[in-house]
C-alpha cells in the first residue's frame, strides 16, 4: 500500500487514480489527521506528499 498525504490540494485524487492505474494500492489521509506514529502503524510500502496550499505547523 502507497500512502498518500493530502495537503488540502484538488489535484490529491487525480494522483491517487494515477497510482491506483498502476496496480497499485492507495489510501489518502489528511495531512493534518495523521503523525508519524500512524504512519509507521501503517507500514506503507512508500510515501506520496501531495502539492497543495496547507503545509503543517509540525512536522510529522
Amino acid at each position: 500500500m502507497y500512502l498518500l498525504i493530502d495537503n488540502y490540494d484538488s489535484f490529491t485524487y487525480n494522483l491517487a487514480d494515477l497510482v491506483a492505474e498502476t496496480g497499485r494500492d492507495v489510501q489518502v489521509c489528511r495531512c493534518d489527521q495523521i503523525g508519524r506514529n500512524e504512519i509507521a502503524a501503517l507500514k506503507p510500502q512508500g510515501l506520496i506528499i501531495s502539492p497543495g496550499p496547507k503545509r503543517l505547523s509540525k512536522p510529522i
